[in-house]
């Protein structure tokens, strides 16, 4: 089964739109880094955080070197906050794994490095494609991103065709 390591971003615009359980139940072992989980979630209650580790997010912790390793990144690439290296490590730690981030700084530095890059409308997709989801809760999710000026991190053309593509949510 392949992993997939998420950072908070994502975690947070799928729990905006109520798809963290869908998210759970694709066919993907799904993992965060505890630092994350533990200082990036703030907003999240006990009971989702118990949620997510109920459904089977995994939180792993960084071993020594890979604590290292973030901290060289970090000082390595300014534009990456700490909490993203650590994400970059842990991803960098599973070859072949998918780093789901919408962080455009996080994405450019892990594809430099042959990491695997999705963001929130490709798990969208999967959700999809695997029926977790129904195609209603899709188009209500999108329909959300679209309308929610908080969000900023989907580009307009790729949105409006996932809306399109998942048309009135029938």
């Amino acid at each position: 089964m392949r992993i997939i390591v998420s950072d908070t971003s994502c975690l947070i615009d799928l729990r905006k739109a109520s798809l963290l359980e869908g998210f759970l139940k694709l066919p993907y072992e799904i993992v965060i880094p505890d630092t994350l989980f533990e200082e990036e979630l703030l907003k999240f209650s006990e009971t989702e955080k118990r949620m997510l580790l109920d459904g089977g997010m995994k939180v792993l912790e960084l071993p020594g070197e890979g604590v290292l390793r973030a901290q060289a990144m970090a000082s390595s690439f300014p534009a990456l906050s700490l909490h993203d290296c650590f994400a970059f490590a842990l991803a960098e730690r599973h070859p072949g794994c998918i780093l789901l981030t919408a962080d455009g700084s996080l994405r450019s530095t892990a594809k430099s490095h042959g990491i695997e890059v999705h963001g929130v409308l490709w798990a969208i997709d999967e959700m999809g494609k695997a029926a977790s989801v129904t195609t209603g809760e899709i188009h209500r999710a999108l329909e959300l991103f679209a309308s929610d000026p908080s969000i900023y991190r989907f580009p307009s053309r790729e949105l409006r065709a996932f809306i399109k593509r998942y048309g009135s949510g029938n």
